[in-house]
């Protein structure tokens, strides 16, 4: 298959990383998968705009300095996590250099304007809502939310019924 991204230079990528089978490894590893963000810092110049960890998948905006880095970017932190995580389980073997822990893909959507980037910021702080983690937005922990409410971008009882109706149409995952 041919597979094409698409990169445009001073914008914002987000992207949904899914463990392997969906195993829910990312919280009980959650300092693991922070110093692999911060490890790839070394080496490649990104900003991470917004995020939210769940147990089986991770959703981000970054803004890359070189946005046709990100695929590396992605790449550096499975690779810094799968070589540093205790045994999870099997193998599988067909991608035996990350242990098996990540799918091989992962899902890109390149930003292409305010009302996209809001819709994925949404998107991205509801998300532990949407899957029956908690019932409201502010109780995960895992999430960028917090900071946009320390900066007054949402408020702290965002993600009602009534603000997060165009939530539900998006298929990001």
């Amino acid at each position: 298959m041919n597979y094409k991204r698409l990169f445009i230079h001073g914008g914002y990528v987000f992207l949904t990383v899914v463990t392997n089978q969906r195993k829910p490894i990312l919280i009980n590893n959650i300092d693991l998968l922070r110093t692999a963000f911060k490890n790839t810092k070394k080496n490649y110049a990104f900003e991470i705009f917004a995020i939210v960890i769940l147990p089986d998948h991770f959703h981000v905006l970054l803004e890359p300095q070189n946005i046709n880095e990100y695929p590396k970017i992605i790449s550096s932190i499975k690779h810094f996590f799968s070589r540093n995580i205790n045994d999870v389980g099997q193998v599988c073997p067909t991608y035996d250099r990350t242990k098996g822990i990540w799918q091989r893909r992962y899902f890109e959507h390149t930003i292409r304007d305010e009302d996209d980037l809001n819709n994925h910021l949404d998107y991205i702080h509801y998300n532990p809502v949407k899957h029956g983690l908690v019932k409201a937005v502010k109780a995960w922990e895992f999430s960028s939310f917090h900071n946009f409410v320390k900066m007054k971008n949402y408020d702290e009882t965002w993600g009602h019924f009534e603000d997060v109706k165009h939530i539900e149409t998006m298929e990001c995952d």
